[in-house]
């Protein structure tokens, strides 16, 4: 029997199984990772959690140095245990699940074949009588269905005729993700609302320099078509100003990355983009800072740690609407456009080459302000811990 973690109470903690196909020192899954990797961090104290993932980041084929695979290693107050290519399978995943016995499992996937779909078998042929959590991570969006579709829509179809939706919980981080959920579940199917938890905000840095004219921008996202880094540049092709974009771009689609940089050879001479690939997480904060602004013209984020990261590190962001992060102009924030409007968002970039170092200054504070409330001011901490405390069953 796994060890029971009891708080100073000396009452048993609600266990945690949390099943996610990436996890630190992983980065190039992006955003799922940091909300799993926020999760165990902050949680980690009032409930006994385990994090099952595997030991290679997203489409590599050599594992994390320095991890031990196939075993539970404690990362802070947490258990972690990567799994091995070798060991990825129905009875691995079922096995690990009879082992921790948990309370609750937590899926962070909506299409994982290992990490959702088998435990989600399990349960339905009641292998186990934990209570399910699933968060699909923005996977129902109608921007993410339409990636592969057919494949997509088929598995989901599956689970709604197995009534999975009955039988587990749903996490939605926004109202629009309740109803994605619902649309494909139905209106009866629980779904609760648990924000992302937002990693802490770091000490405000001033930016260093500013010229009105000149413009540093960075990009951070995977190489994929709902990132619309092909669209920014498209913009840049517009602009008049000397600007410098750095793209910090995970592999994904390479056809897509090809495209995107074959876009940027063919810009003027007056804007200079510069291609890095898989940068570590670690690193991230300090390019941001170097920089002026953000840019994420995406098609759709049902968070965007990206997009908090770079508030936090105090640095405005020009973003679609299409994200949870709305009326930044009003807090001197950024700027949250419609695709639609390609004139309101070279403004936008014109607007930001013509601010001196003070005005920069001034908005990079109203970002920073904006991160430091954003994360102060959820209540979704308590609400994770009244969703895992609920219906504890006794070893």
């Amino acid at each position: 029997m796994m060890h029971q973690a009891v708080d100073i109470q000396g009452k048993r903690r609600p266990r945690v199984l949390v099943m996610a196909d990436w996890y630190t020192p992983g980065f190039r899954a992006g955003g799922p990772i940091r909300s799993v990797v926020n999760f165990a961090a902050q949680l980690d104290q009032v409930l006994d959690i385990y994090v099952f993932t595997t030991d290679r980041d997203l489409g590599m084929h050599e594992s994390y140095p320095g991890i031990l695979a196939d075993a539970w290693i404690k990362i802070g107050g947490h258990q972690v245990c990567y799994l091995s290519p070798e060991r990825l399978s129905w009875t691995s995943i079922t096995g690990m699940i009879r082992l921790v016995r948990p309370d609750h499992i937590y899926l962070n996937s909506m299409f994982s074949r290992y990490m959702t779909i088998y435990p989600l078998m399990f349960c339905r042929f009641g292998g186990t009588k934990a209570r399910i959590l699933l968060a699909p991570r923005g996977m129902l969006m109608a921007s993410a269905l339409a990636v592969k579709p057919l494949r997509k829509r088929v598995f989901l179809s599956v689970l709604r005729f197995m009534g999975i939706g009955r039988l587990i919980t749903f996490q939605a981080t926004n109202d629009e993700e309740v109803s994605d959920v619902q649309r494909w579940f139905g209106q009866n199917t629980e779904v609760n609302r648990l924000g992302n938890l937002p990693a802490p905000v770091p000490d405000f840095v001033p930016p260093a320099d500013k010229e009105p004219g000149t413009l540093r921008m960075v990009f951070i996202g995977r190489a994929h078509p709902i990132k619309q880094l092909d669209y920014l540049l498209q913009l840049l092709a517009g602009i008049d100003q000397q600007v410098c974009l750095t793209v910090i771009m995970t592999r994904e689609d390479d056809v897509y990355a090809a495209r995107c940089r074959k876009l940027a050879e063919s810009l003027p001479s007056n804007i200079s983009v510069d291609f890095r690939e898989d940068v570590p997480h670690d690193k991230i904060t300090d390019i941001i800072r170097s920089n002026h602004i953000f840019a994420l013209p995406t098609r759709g984020e049902n968070f965007g740690h990206s997009i908090y990261e770079a508030l936090a590190a105090g640095r405005p962001v020009l973003i679609s609407d299409q994200t949870p992060w709305r009326g930044l102009a009003l807090n001197q924030a950024g700027w949250d456009l419609s695709l639609k409007e390609t004139a309101l968002f070279r403004q936008s970039i014109e607007q930001a080459a013509e601010f001196d170092l003070e005005k920069l200054t001034e908005w990079c504070r109203g970002a920073w302000t904006l991160a430091r409330s954003t994360a102060e001011d959820r209540p979704d901490r308590k609400n994770y811990i009244t969703q895992f405390s609920s219906c504890i069953s006794l070893d």
